[in-house]
């Protein structure tokens, strides 16, 4: 862009900055205004950062900006606003743009504000300059924290910033071209801060403890430092050459003369005796040419050997998605002296900061305080100082803060998290791939750590590597991370850098796993496996339509059976029969066919009650159009109106097609349950065997075609991995492949051949067995042309096995076995056990057929109808009904022991035939003899209650049997609900038996009145508001109640779902807390999988919503004690009670809790006066006479206490009966006092005891 473009404004302010003359910069007197007006007009640049590149453009950093910093340092003001402007103009152009640029202009804009960045930073590249930021950080760090301004802080991590910026700015390939061990722009800049000191401020940052903040700053610049380095370079920066470099160079060398001196042979050879106008003219035979004759050759005969069809044409272009991933810039060799002060640099960080530095680094990861994708200069600095570290004598101290396995589980977690972004991000996959390729290295760096320490003479440090060795070896997460990143691998989004780096780790990480495994007889490992569950056989519903004769015959008993019941229906069946879902997805016009197929299957089914009903409902919900008729319709136009249905063709959902063959339709296996982790004995073997994948071996090929530009390492690496498989598991046919033979025939045939021994020598030992192989086989040369896993492996080399042969479900019988079974099957069906199958197995003359193929045979044989008929029976399952004499037997148990401390306990003792709890339970519920579940649990003992009345029991005894009373027991309410949900599998199917119980399951949580009790109620209300869920009891409190308007309104009463539209709601649904009490107030939880939420039961009348709804919202009653009841207190009693004994005082408390038992039968005082008497029994229990003056006067004086009961006025919950016929005498009555109450109390004792002491 030219200078006199310039906006007429911005040139203006540029201006109005100053000039330079010579050395010396002569700035304007508003020099300072116009540097804060430029900063202003940068905040207002359009998306082609117009600004920036006009000023870039004029060269304000170079000429005016930083003579402005060096030589007007001292003037503060001016030198904040110089760097801001400084950062800003220096901030990367992908910052800028957000992206690189697609469109062709933008992408112009792009690089012009490149090249402006590129210009600056060579400007920066002086020591005067960075002279000046040494010395202003230095004057600032020496300011104690708490003499420190925020605008100091905020300058030194401005300078910081622009630091970074500076050292961001990549290099110009077209100007910077230099060679390695040339000095760069880069390396000027590099050799500036060395000289100015600003390295060992740096330092400084890093290890300072006060200075923690800068620490992402620090280790982001430290970072760009070393971008263009190499570990091993800096190692062996200013030192000879070992021998072993020598070796390398000089085989490099050899394998350069070797190529050179065939492609010297092949140019002679091409050459020819003859003139090259009488080459001639050849005729291929038995190679076509585009018609029918064969080719005419029209070169040398010396030159035939490399003919092709593809020659002379034109390179195919291949799409940019489908285009291989372009690596990263390579590195180079900077100038020797800036090598060796960054190799000093590296020893004084990793003696002094490294380990503080990463600590703090991880720690602001950890706690997500730094910025999106800062992890990845964590994982670069892992990787580079650690490797520095080896190659410079080892010292395992220095990097003791990363060599740990949080390190192990950080990095493989931030791989995984890489990996599964790269699949969902799919734009920005490429970064993703880089970001995963940093991970990746260093995780290697932590094995050759590992593999470091194993190496050391140190005992103590080799323990260490076995420690962390055995950690990262029986975690099932670490062993599979290289099989995944191989098996997935995608070259087009990831470069041929990552595959080599991901080789050799794997490498690395199997020999290390082979030592550690040798060197110990049995390795136990975790173990994950997906736990699948086996469908439970359904029949398909039947698809073909019934006939008309069938549909008159059904037309004539139902319309029969709807007449003779007058068209009245019961009670129950209109309760469970709902239209539709208001919590289903499903639109509102296909629930309506929904509707009518439901009552067409009705019919069908013969239930025309059921049919009528879900007419009416039906009519309820779609009143328009009158399509299930009119709100005044009579019963006749009814019946004429379920005839309709009944012959229509209604549209129905096709079921679910199974891809079973037709006998082995009941082994089809469901969707994943859970994953189960076990441990089990490690084999190496077995490990290797998951690598005998095609998916795996592909990626290793594809970096073997690179062979000759791999080093040594890398090519080792691959024939490693390739020999384990084909010799070690003995799967040479893996590589029977046509492209591994081209690859071989490549290396065979490479004049260089001689550098890659090992190479040669497998491809020989491959094609060696394909050789002998195909002699046997006449089907593999046709096997070459496809991928091979172990199964056909094993074919290929073992012999093709016959259609069937070897599946489990299809294994061929022969006439012999066939008749066998059958005469097996016909002496054995009558007798009377419980699994035939299991009796036929041992008796079958061939031992090796499983439970499978008989089932399968015996269906196919016809000789049973279904496999579900011999379908092997659970434990506890043979029971499905209740026969008539069982439930007499039930009910004689519950009459013999129903007075006893455990009643269920004894009844399943002696019950004959034996069921699980749950399902007693609920029989008990349907059948009637008891109400509620509460009256089941198991009481207690008589010996304790004995024990209560004998005169040797102790106070702390008394109050804690005391205690029982009052406490509800969940828990036991709890366990019966997890054996209902563990007999769950048990129940479904069972029909007959729900039908034949009436439904107990369902009645068990059902909404009765005398079940929840308020006091009970109030306590988990309470309970819930301390955990923090007032906000969800009053929504719930709020749908009860609406739901109460609603059907008051409407007169109608269907299930409604409590729909949660809030987290906090849904979070409470989850709870079980939540769900006690939802139980408590009657409603019912999902019955089935196709049910997701909660509903109020359509019986529920709108006085118990009400009722339930304002138990919901407790208010603290004032539990006062009848004077008259009670009687006056006598303080002279007061006082003689205090000189009493402790066994008269217990005697006495004793006897006034059973007269106030008597006096109050009713919960209410009941509850309070306990919780009194508890009380007082505490006071009563302690030895200063003047303590238990004070606590007895909390009982005693009237005055007090109802004082007190004013003070807890608003936290005693309040009573209230949702039945208005509540009986006096149960020995159900919530007798708990108020929570609140009774710690205030307490409180108070403990106040008093204090004031005493």
């Amino acid at each position: 862009m030219d200078l006199f473009m310039m906006n007429c404004e911005l040139l203006a302010t540029c201006s109005a900055l100053g000039y330079l003359e010579g050395e010396t910069y002569h700035k304007e007197s508003d020099c300072l205004e116009s540097v804060k007006d430029l900063i202003r007009y940068l905040r207002h640049e359009d998306d082609t950062r117009d600004i920036r590149q006009q000023l870039g453009a004029g060269q304000i950093l170079q000429n005016d900006l930083i003579p402005i910093i060096i030589q007007h340092g001292q003037d503060k003001q001016l030198f904040d606003a110089c760097i801001r402007l400084m950062v800003n103009l220096t901030q990367p152009a992908i910052l800028c743009f957000g992206k690189i640029p697609e469109d062709p202009v933008f992408r112009h804009h792009f690089l012009q504000v490149m090249s402006h960045l590129q210009a600056y930073k060579e400007a920066f590249a002086s020591e005067s300059v960075f002279g000046v930021f040494s010395e202003t950080l230095y004057n600032l760090l020496q300011l104690d924290w708490e003499s420190r301004q925020e605008e100091d802080n905020l300058l030194i991590e401005r300078i910081l910033l622009l630091v970074r910026n500076v050292l961001h700015v990549p290099a110009d390939p077209y100007e910077e071209k230099k060679v390695d061990d040339d000095a760069s722009v880069h390396d000027k800049l590099l050799w500036a801060i060395h000289m100015s000191g600003f390295d060992d401020l740096v330092k400084f940052l890093a290890s300072a403890q006060r200075e923690q903040q800068w620490s992402m700053h620090v280790l982001e610049i430290i970072s760009l430092m070393f971008r263009d380095q190499t570990p091993e370079e800096l190692v062996s920066a200013g030192q000879a050459r070992s021998d072993e470099e020598k070796q390398r160079d000089s085989l490099e060398l050899e394998v350069l003369r070797q190529k050179e001196r065939a492609e010297k042979r092949t140019r002679t050879l091409e050459r020819g005796t003859r003139h090259s106008r009488f080459r001639g003219s050849y005729v291929i035979q038995g190679l076509k040419s585009i018609g029918d004759k064969d080719v005419i050759y029209h070169r040398g005969l010396h030159n035939f050997k490399n003919y092709t069809h593809d020659q002379g044409k034109a390179v195919r272009r291949v799409h940019k998605r489908n285009q291989k991933a372009a690596d990263c810039e390579g590195k180079r060799r900077s100038a020797l002296n800036v090598r060796l002060f960054l190799r000093e640099f590296c020893v004084d960080f990793l003696e002094n900061c490294y380990n503080c530095l990463m600590f703090l680094v991880k720690e602001s990861l950890v706690r997500e305080q730094t910025q999106q994708h800062d992890e990845t200069y964590y994982h670069w600095a892992l990787s580079f100082f650690m490797a520095f570290n080896r190659g410079n004598g080892f010292r395992a101290d220095l990097v003791s803060e990363t060599m740990s396995n949080r390190a192990f589980h950080y990095i493989e977690r931030n791989i995984t998290n890489y990996y599964e972004m790269m699949l969902t991000d799919r734009k920005e996959a490429t970064s993703w791939s880089r970001r995963m390729h940093l991970a990746l290295k260093a995780y290697q760096e932590l094995l050759l750590t590992i593999n470091e320490m194993d190496r050391s003479r140190d005992e103590s440090i080799r323990q260490s590597s076995d420690v962390i060795k055995s950690n990262i070896f029986y975690l099932m997460e670490y062993r599979e991370i290289f099989l995944t990143l191989l098996r997935k691998f995608d070259e087009t989004k990831q470069p041929h850098s990552f595959l080599k780096d991901l080789v050799e780790s794997t490498h690395l990480f199997l020999r290390m796993l082979e030592r550690f495994c040798k060197g110990r007889n049995n390795l136990m490992v975790q173990r994950k496996r997906v736990k699948r569950k086996k469908p439970r056989g359904q029949k398909q519903p039947s698809t073909s339509e019934p006939n008309q004769e069938a549909l008159e015959e059904t037309w004539k008993i139902v319309a029969e059976e709807l007449k003779t019941s007058g068209f009245q229906l019961s009670e129950v069946v209109i309760e469970n029969l709902v239209p539709f879902d208001a919590a289903s997805e499903t639109p509102l016009e296909e629930q309506r066919t929904e509707a009518m197929v439901r009552m067409q299957d009705a019919l069908l089914a013969k239930l025309g009650p059921e049919a009528l009903g879900l007419l009416r409902a039906a009519r309820e919900v779609w009143p328009e159009g009158d399509v299930f008729g009119s709100a005044d319709v009579e019963p006749e136009e009814e019946l004429e109106i379920l005839k309709q249905i009944l012959y229509a063709k209604l549209p129905r959902s096709d079921p679910p097609e199974m891809e079973e063959e037709e006998d082995a339709v009941e082994f089809e296996e469901e969707e994943l349950e859970s994953v189960q982790v076990s441990e089990a004995e490690f084999n190496f073997l077995e490990f290797i065997k998951r690598f005998a994948n095609p998916n795996i071996v592909r990626p290793y090929l594809l970096l073997l075609r690179s062979y000759s530009q791999n080093s040594s390492h890398t090519n080792h690496c691959i024939t490693r991995m390739l020999h384990r498989l084909t010799v070690d598991l003995k799967m040479e046919a893996l590589l029977f492949q046509l492209s591994v033979f081209w690859l071989f025939n490549k290396i065979l045939n490479d004049p260089a051949a001689a550098a890659y021994k090992e190479l040669v020598t497998f491809a020989k030992f491959v094609l060696h067995h394909f050789f002998l192989l195909a002699a046997n086989n006449n089907k593999a040369y046709v096997e070459l042309l496809f991928w091979k896993n172990v199964g056909a492996v094993r074919q290929m080399t073992e012999g093709y096995s016959k259609d069937g042969e070897g599946s489990k479900t299809n294994a061929t019988w022969t006439e012999e076995e066939e008749e066998e079974l059958r005469k097996l099957y016909e002496e054995h069906q009558d007798a009377e056990v419980p699994d035939i199958v299991e009796m036929l197995l041992p008796l079958l003359s061939n031992s090796n057929r499983t439970r499978r193929q008989v089932v399968v045979q015996l269906v196919r044989m016809g000789l049973v109808d279904s496999a579900k008929e011999l379908k092997k029976q659970r434990k506890g399952t043979q029971i499905v009904l209740w026969t008539e004499e069982q439930e007499q037997e039930l009910h004689m148990l519950y009459e013999e022991y129903r007075d006893s401390d455990n009643v269920l306990g004894d009844i399943l003792k002696k019950l004959t035939a034996k069921r699980s709890r749950g399902r007693v339970v609920d029989k008990l519920l349907s059948m009637g003899l008891v109400s509620e579940r509460r009256e089941l649990y198991k009481k207690r003992s008589s010996s304790a209650r004995g024990k209560s009345s004998a005169t040797g029991m102790t106070e702390e005894e008394f109050l804690a049997d005391l205690k029982g009373l009052t406490e509800d027991p969940m828990g036991e309410d709890e366990e019966l609900e997890e054996e209902d949900e563990f007999e769950g599998s048990e129940e479904e199917g069972n029909e007959q038996e729900r039908k034949a119980s009436g439904g107990g399951g369902r009645r068990s949580k059902s909404f009765d009145p005398t079940v929840g009790k308020t006091a009970d109620i109030g306590i988990m209300v309470h309970a819930l508001q301390e955990e923090g869920m007032s906000g969800p009891l009053v929504w719930l409190q709020n749908c009860l109640n609406r739901t109460a308007d609603d059907r008051e309104d409407d007169g109608l009463s269907q299930p409604v779902p409590l729909v949660p539209l809030t987290e906090e709601n849904e979070d409470a649904m989850e709870k079980k807390s939540f769900q006690r009490l939802l139980r408590k107030l009657g409603l019912r939880a999902p019955a089935n999988e196709q049910e997701y939420f909660w509903r109020i039961p359509a019986k529920m009348k709108p006085s118990q919503l009400r009722g339930a709804a304002a138990a919901l919202s407790p208010k603290e009653e004032v539990f006062q004690v009848d004077e008259e009841r009670e009687g006056p207190r006598d303080p002279t009693k007061e006082f003689h009670e205090e000189q009493v004994s402790g066994e008269e005082r217990t005697q006495a408390l004793r006897a006034l809790l059973l007269a106030r038992k008597k006096k109050h039968p009713s919960g209410t005082h009941r509850g309070s006066t306990l919780a009194e008497d508890s009380e007082s029994e505490s006071a009563l229990r302690s030895s200063p006479p003047k303590t238990s003056l004070k606590r007895s006067r909390v009982l005693d004086d009237d005055d007090d206490d109802d004082d007190d009961d004013m003070e807890n006025a608003e936290d005693s919950p309040a009573i209230m009966d949702l039945t208005n016929d509540r009986d006096a005498d149960s020995d159900r009555e919530a007798v708990t006092a108020p929570a609140k109450r009774r710690r205030k109390m307490a409180l108070i004792d403990d106040d008093d005891d204090d004031d005493d002491e």
